[in-house]
């Protein structure tokens, strides 16, 4: 079961763009996030207390897991919401922030003392090549310069989240940290709402539908296995899944949206799978 986690993380995580584009239409994005996240710190502190996990932890151990929440649940999830709910398409958004595993790849080896090998590079430039032949290089006029901006946000949030969950997070049980870390984006998300957005949330079913998927399968489900992988592996390599994500939410929207997806499109979706499979395998495995 363990071995296909990364497979199920990255079906799991290419969900979230095609449902943050359901739910950006009934929402408004940091509310939307706040009422994810709320539900979310609720079921993992429910869980901790069932698994008998919770004990009496160091402040400074609840402070490092409240920062992971706010990098990956609230920066980044917020920037990746608050660019499709300016006009950004979805699989625009999922190819800027897949950019992710270069930077993580480039800081690794000062951050964490990791050694990135030329074929973790290679891995890098294939996987990232794919997704782009998925998703094209132009990003279109059709969207303002503030939902560029704020999907870059979200790209150096999750790239500084994986640095960190590595290098100073995790000292505490992962029912534990996933729940400070879930209600330290809820206020993050409060916060953000009161100061930039009028607030309003409708209960379409589409969004009840939307919205359920986000909460058990994306944030019970792939970030669990996300923080699980970071922790057995590198970062540089667990960073690497994010590049198939965007051809992943390609074959999604073909499928379940109705959205074209051309031989360009398969063949970008099997560049990008060598790539992941070069920079993530054994040296052995690789040459084979």
């Amino acid at each position: 079961m363990v071995r296909a986690f990364p497979v199920l993380f990255v079906v799991l995580w290419a969900s979230a763009f095609i449902t943050s584009k359901v739910i950006v239409t009934s929402a408004s994005p940091f509310a939307a996030l706040g009422f994810r996240f709320a539900l979310v710190s609720l079921g993992f502190l429910v869980f901790a207390l069932i698994m008998r996990d919770w004990v009496r932890h160091r402040f400074v151990d609840i402070l490092e897991a409240g920062a992971t929440g706010i990098l990956f649940h609230g920066l980044y999830l917020g920037g990746v919401f608050f660019a499709i709910s300016r006009g950004m398409p979805a699989g625009m958004a999922a190819l800027l922030v897949s950019l992710q595993p270069v930077l993580t790849g480039a800081l690794a080896g000062p951050v964490l003392g990791e050694k990135v090998t030329w074929r973790q590079w290679l891995g890098i430039a294939l996987g990232f090549g794919g997704a782009a032949m998925v998703l094209g290089l132009d990003i279109g006029t059709g969207f303002p310069l503030i939902a560029f901006l704020s999907a870059m946000t979200g790209l150096l949030a999750v790239t500084a989240g994986t640095l960190w969950q590595k290098k100073l997070s995790g000292k505490l049980p992962l029912s534990v940290s996933n729940f400070y870390q879930a209600l330290a984006a809820c206020l993050f998300h409060l916060l953000v709402m009161a100061l930039v957005e009028t607030p309003f949330i409708d209960f379409t079913p589409a969004f009840i539908y939307a919205m359920g998927w986000q909460i058990l399968a994306v944030s019970f489900g792939a970030f669990t296995i996300l923080m699980y992988l970071i922790k057995i592996g590198s970062a540089s390599r667990t960073a690497t899944l994010f590049f198939l994500v965007p051809p992943v939410s390609a074959v999604m929207g073909y499928l379940f949206l109705g959205e074209l997806l051309t031989r360009l499109d398969i063949i970008g979706l099997i560049t990008a799978t060598i790539g992941v499979y070069i920079a993530t395998s054994s040296p052995s495995a690789a040459r084979a």
